[in-house]
């Protein structure tokens, strides 16, 4: 499955948006959205939504506050950084396992991939941490970057590993015929949330033409 992900600030032009996909991200922090467009777009949404809110320009209790309202309003997956702390973890998780709703704990690292022991470490974290599904999003910088983290799939739980930059693509591509419930797109070429994401018609095309062979 493709997951768009969004940083659409128009609450109606997000719901519309979300009548032409199956699922979707919502950037919380990037469409800079308040408590209250968050119970909107969560509670009137047609697809599968993932609650997203980065740390950079929130605190820990504007995201919590944000994020809980996400969940409460009907989002499916809720994401939540490794480098968070444990406090705001245990509740963020506790309170979307009340609800229902599957936790992705992500690991970006927007420089380099790391090495394989050191991604074998930090997926064992995001499980440790109560994650349903461990997600690495890392720049890669070689051929090499992208074997290292497309063997992460050589596990029976769930990941979603995504290779950042021009090098990157393939891992996007190839994602989920390795075994990702969902791979990551952008919307359009000037919306990407991420470097290297490709349009989610351009994903799909490169999927069926591999389907094809």
């Amino acid at each position: 499955m493709i997951c768009v992900a969004l940083q659409e600030s128009n609450v109606e032009k997000c719901l519309q948006i979300l009548k032409t996909v199956e699922m979707a991200e919502i950037r919380i922090d990037l469409a800079k959205l308040s408590k209250q467009d968050v119970e909107a777009i969560f509670s009137k949404s047609p697809c599968t939504l993932i609650a997203t809110c980065r740390p950079d320009n929130h605190s820990d209790a504007e995201r919590m506050e944000l994020l809980k309202a996400a969940i409460a309003s009907g989002a499916a997956y809720v994401d939540i950084e490794i480098e968070s702390t444990d406090a705001f973890t245990k509740e963020m998780v506790a309170f979307a396992k009340e609800h229902k709703t599957t936790v992705i704990i992500s690991y970006h690292n927007y420089e380099l991939t790391p090495s394989s022991d050191e991604l074998q470490k930090i997926v064992d974290g995001c499980f440790d941490s109560g994650a349903d599904i461990a997600k690495i999003a890392a720049m890669v910088n070689n051929v090499q970057d992208n074997a290292r983290l497309m063997n992460i799939y050589n596990t029976d739980k769930k990941v979603v590993i995504l290779g950042m930059g021009q090098i990157g693509k393939v891992s996007r591509i190839m994602a989920t015929f390795l075994g990702s419930p969902f791979t990551f797109a952008a919307l359009n070429e000037e919306s990407a949330t991420a470097p290297g994401q490709i349009t989610a018609t351009e994903l799909l095309q490169i999927q069926n033409r591999i389907n094809s062979l």
